[in-house]
């Protein structure tokens, strides 16, 4: 493979990462800065700090052409874009803290020929910001959409580059449309602002369609309709499109709580309220808790009871726990009198610091020993692949909420488990408490609903 330009790349984590091991992969030698040693002698020893499929083989095949150090000098040793790869954590005010990215620049400094190219999702005005306090350094907006867990593909297969630059950095924004030039991608070549809005605006969107399916599962809970058929029905409009139209608990992880924050709140600071985007964080958070009631209407109190809990990253094939719906289901059944017993194939690790009270369990089928209800939250391959005939055997009470109508209906039913979904009918076994055509109970079941909530 022909040498590329170099690259150098400032961040170590999850976004840094990938950004650096892919243009590696497309030939570049890339300096990786990263301001904990620890993890840079992880890095250097093949250690990931994360999980992301398909790195690791990566980062071997092309481990000639990274290089990790603390030394700020072997980054501008040579690159001339310099990708600032930072995270950007929301404060106690929802405000992103910029304190990494701030540092950043100062270390870089203002030499000339380099160019600052913003990976970080960073708030609109940002930009201006830098360059009006670091004169002497280019700057181009070139935000990341990358999804957790397909990382690597959305990188070398992405929909879109956006680039944003102002007319005196041009040489700049062309530099860095040509290290992605061999990807095929549409370039959208734009101002900093509006490259800096794109990532928040998308994101938003994004989380805003999940919120909608979402209220419409609560409708079909009311009504009873089934949502992932409204959902299919939806999906083949091809103005509104099948994707991000699966209804459940809610999104969460890294990206659209935090993004969807910011934009609120920086409209707000700019004198508008984004009513929209209340309504739809208010939506997410809701529905976290919409399962609690699933729960009574079979269970009545929740006190003494087992519940398990089937998956706690916030999605499949990481072991990413920000945002995830696990903690707080975790919280509200504990705080309900419940036990939790927990499992995930990946997150276990990071997820014990966060639950310390939630016992972990070695399988997916012994999460459920003695269980009185299970929880499906993170929608795993490798659970729609369980013996839910065993399953049934090893609960106190045989009870599923699926919320990510992931498994299969007929066939949990048909092991003799009643099953609870997210706006979808629920199938009871002939010993349930509550038949799915006992009017009553469903009216009961409904007010629970709608006060767990208002909580």
């Amino acid at each position: 493979m022909t040498e590329r330009e170099p690259i150098g790349v400032v961040g170590a984590g999850w976004v840094g990462l990938v950004t650096a091991t892919c243009f590696a992969e497309l030939g570049h030698r890339v300096v990786v800065r990263e301001i904990l040693p620890e993890k840079v002698q992880s890095l250097r020893r093949g250690e990931l700090p994360i999980h992301e499929p398909g790195l690791p083989e990566l980062i071997e095949r092309n481990g000639e052409r990274l290089t990790f150090t603390t030394e700020m000098v072997e980054l501008l040793d040579g690159p001339r874009l310099l990708f600032i790869c930072v995270q950007t954590p929301p404060t106690y005010s929802g405000d992103a803290d910029l304190s990494a990215v701030q540092r950043a620049v100062e270390e870089i400094g203002e030499p000339n020929g380099k160019a600052l190219v913003m990976k970080s999702t960073v708030p609109v005005g940002t930009g201006r910001t830098i360059m009006r306090d670091a004169p002497g350094l280019a700057y181009v907006s070139c935000p990341e959409f990358l999804r957790e867990g397909t990382a690597v593909r959305d990188f070398l297969e992405p929909d879109r580059v956006v680039v944003g630059s102002q007319p005196e950095h041009g040489w700049a924004a062309d530099a860095v449309e040509a290290v992605y030039e061999p990807l095929g991608a549409p370039i959208v070549r734009t101002d900093v602002s509006s490259a800096e809005m794109i990532k928040l605006a998308s994101n938003a969107y994004l989380a805003t369609k999940i919120s909608f399916i979402n209220e419409i599962a609560n409708v079909c809970d009311e009504v009873g309709a089934d949502v992932t058929e409204v959902a299919r029905g939806m999906g083949l409009d091809p103005r509104i499109g099948s994707r991000f139209l699966n209804a459940g608990l809610g999104f969460g992880g890294s990206c659209f709580p935090k993004d969807t924050q910011a934009l609120k709140i920086l409209a707000g600071n700019s004198g508008y309220h984004f009513q929209l985007l209340s309504a739809v964080i208010e939506v997410n958070e809701l529905q976290k808790r919409r399962v609690m009631a699933k729960l009574r209407k079979h269970l009545d109190s929740l006190v003494g009871k087992r519940v398990a809990l089937l998956g706690l990253a916030f999605k499949p094939d990481t072991d990413d726990m920000r945002e995830a719906s696990s903690l707080v289901l975790a919280a509200r059944l504990e705080g309900e009198g419940a036990s939790v017993v927990a499992f995930d194939p990946i997150a276990e690790a990071r997820a014990r610091e966060l639950l310390p009270s939630v016992e972990m369990a070695p399988s997916a089928l012994e999460a459920t020993d003695g269980a009185d209800a299970v929880i499906l939250v993170t929608e795993w391959p490798q659970f729609v692949e369980l013996d839910w005939a065993e399953v049934a055997r090893r609960m106190n009470t045989p009870l599923l909420v699926d919320g990510r109508n992931f498994l299969d209906p007929e066939a949990v039913r048909s092991a003799g488990i009643t099953y609870e979904a997210i706006g979808r009918p629920s199938l009871g076994d002939p010993g349930s408490r509550v038949a799915p055509g006992d009017a009553r109970a469903r009216d009961s079941a409904t007010r629970e609903m709608k006060e767990e909530a208002e909580r």
